[in-house]
């Protein structure tokens, strides 16, 4: 169980027989009265997003999401193929679940299943991935200094922007929690 007062971004609570992911929260002190916790909380099920009040007495069980790591193998219309890498068995999953993943990876690339009592609720990308810019405008001489950026298509389809200096060819680090550029990669 988890008190109310305990919750933190990221942490999964199961609530009138829902499992609900903590997006984001805020611990309110009112002026004479008692403390609250405001939470917005996203159902793992149906992917709606909530906003709630709590006591921070109240209690939540806490439900366990078990990570099974995975390797993404190909995409056949509306499913997506993965991999168990401890066992070898291969998983499929719908476009609903597999939803913001497919901007980021690549065939090959590995990534975390998230299942609940043996129910596949998702997956999880790593928090940064590298990848080739496919197609850029072209950048011009002298356009470090500016914070200037421009639109680049990446190798998985997913369009960010970059600074003016990265090219047609260049592999770059995406935060995939924000979809933003962060570095030039090796």
């Amino acid at each position: 169980m988890i008190n109310a007062g305990e919750l933190r971004a990221g942490t999964t609570v199961e609530r009138n027989g829902q499992l609900m992911e903590v997006l984001s929260f805020e611990h309110i002190k009112l002026g004479r009265g008692t403390a609250v916790v405001r939470t917005r909380l996203r159902n793992l099920t149906t992917g709606s997003v909530t906003e709630e009040t709590f006591r921070p007495e109240e209690r939540f069980p806490r439900a366990r999401i078990e990570k099974v790591e995975v390797q993404y193998l190909y995409h056949d219309g509306d499913q997506y193929v993965v991999m168990d890498t401890s066992n070898y068995e291969q998983v499929t999953i719908g476009a609903d679940q597999f939803s913001e993943a497919a901007r980021w990876v690549r065939e090959s690339d590995t990534l975390f299943l998230l299942r609940y009592d043996d129910k596949t609720l998702g997956v999880e990308v790593p928090i940064s991935v590298a990848l080739e810019v496919t197609q850029t405008d072209p950048g011009f001489k002298g356009d470090t200094a500016t914070g200037t950026f421009k639109p680049a298509t990446l190798e998985t389809g997913a369009v960010v922007d970059v600074p003016l200096f990265i090219a047609t060819g260049d592999r770059i680090k995406v935060d995939t929690r924000t979809g933003k550029y962060s570095e030039r990669a090796p």
